[in-house]
């Protein structure tokens, strides 16, 4: 994968901070869209992952410490009084939780070719009715 100049990645990082709640997330949807393209595009043909493996990915989520650290720093946001580094905390929150749905979202599609199953049986049996940012 090539280097992005480190320029480039503040400017970006910089961008996606000033977004708006409802941007943003259209902006990190984009973001994952063109990280699995490159994931595709550099992925070599791997060996078949096992079915335990995939699962575990798929059933990864924060500790429950986690999920209510996340749910205090979200609640700051809203009301408008986090600080400068509970707010460098919760995005680094977002980008995990983003990162851990991306990875689950692959491994639930290799489960389903695995399985030779339709994905949509998958993603009832496996995910939640509702996310961290719903």
């Amino acid at each position: 994968m090539m280097a992005v100049p480190t320029e480039i990645r503040k400017r970006a990082i910089a961008l996606l901070e000033q977004l708006p709640g409802e941007s943003l997330v259209k902006a990190v949807e984009f973001l994952e869209a063109l990280c699995h393209e490159a994931l595709q595009v550099s992925e070599a043909p791997n060996p078949q992952v096992s079915e335990a493996a995939l699962l575990q990915i798929i059933q990864h989520h924060l500790s429950p410490e986690e999920q209510d650290r996340l749910a205090y720093l979200r609640q700051q946001n809203e009301i408008g009084v986090i600080t400068h580094t509970e707010h460098q905390e919760l995005l680094i929150y977002v980008e995990r939780v983003e990162q851990q749905d991306a990875e689950r979202a692959e491994a639930l599609m290799k489960l389903a070719q695995l399985r030779k199953v339709d994905l949509k049986v998958l993603i009832n049996d496996f995910l939640p009715k509702h996310s961290n940012f719903a």
